[in-house]
């Protein structure tokens, strides 16, 4: 039976727990939504410095559990750090799922600077139907920073992703306004046999905007 690792984005884990709770209804299996050490106030120990420092936490944390057959769905840059989890090549991960998410570097679709958006700017950019998200509170900028600079991109990620084995799936809203559809194609291309879906009707936060759809597809 498989376990789901759930990985949010900027928004925090608030962003995924829904999600993770129908998830467990429909497979009735274990979905765990860990948060990112260094948001929502949690204590974010100095080696964890990047990207890349945290897809490792989240690798040994699948040896530590002795869990099989997993499942990583990551949204944003959680889908950044599954990607990095995925490159680390191990057994016991079944599938990585993308969901619009950020990290590889496509100068001709850049990632959109949220660090100084209000909140309803980035509802209108994250949602489709932003009118029926109440504006909630931005991203954890402190916490991005602390992991990405606030760059957002990797040039050197599009070169390593041709070592992925385990297969993968890239998800995509179809109306993010932070990271484009041909954006999302970007991703499916750098990786060998990844599968594309486009979902009409959902931004960058398809979890919350087509639940039903994307666990279609996980």
């Amino acid at each position: 039976m498989n376990t789901y690792l759930l990985l949010h984005g900027g928004a925090g884990s608030q962003s995924m727990r829904a999600f993770a709770d129908l998830l467990t209804r429909r497979t009735g299996t274990r979905v765990l939504v860990p948060t990112h050490p260094g948001f929502a106030g949690t204590e974010r120990p100095d080696h964890l410095d990047s990207v890349a420092a945290l897809a490792r936490h989240y690798d040994t944390m699948l040896d530590e559990q002795d869990l099989h057959d997993v499942i990583v769905i990551g949204n944003s840059i959680g889908g950044w750090v599954a990607a990095e989890m995925a490159l680390l090549g191990n057994p016991r991960l079944a599938k990585v799922v993308l969901v619009n998410a950020v990290g590889l570097d496509v100068p001709e679709q850049p990632v959109t600077d949220v660090s100084n958006l209000t909140g309803a700017q980035l509802a209108a950019l994250s949602f489709h139907a932003p009118e029926k998200r109440p504006v909630g509170p931005g991203p954890d900028v402190g916490a991005l920073r602390a992991y990405t600079g606030m760059r957002m991109t990797d040039p050197t990620l599009r070169e390593r992703l041709a070592g992925v084995k385990v297969p993968v799936h890239v998800v995509w809203g179809a109306s993010d306004g932070i990271v484009s559809p041909a954006y999302g194609r970007a991703w499916a291309d750098a990786i060998a046999g990844a599968g594309f879906t486009l979902l009409p009707e959902a931004g960058h936060l398809p979890q919350l905007e087509a639940p039903e759809r994307l666990l279609a597809l996980v």
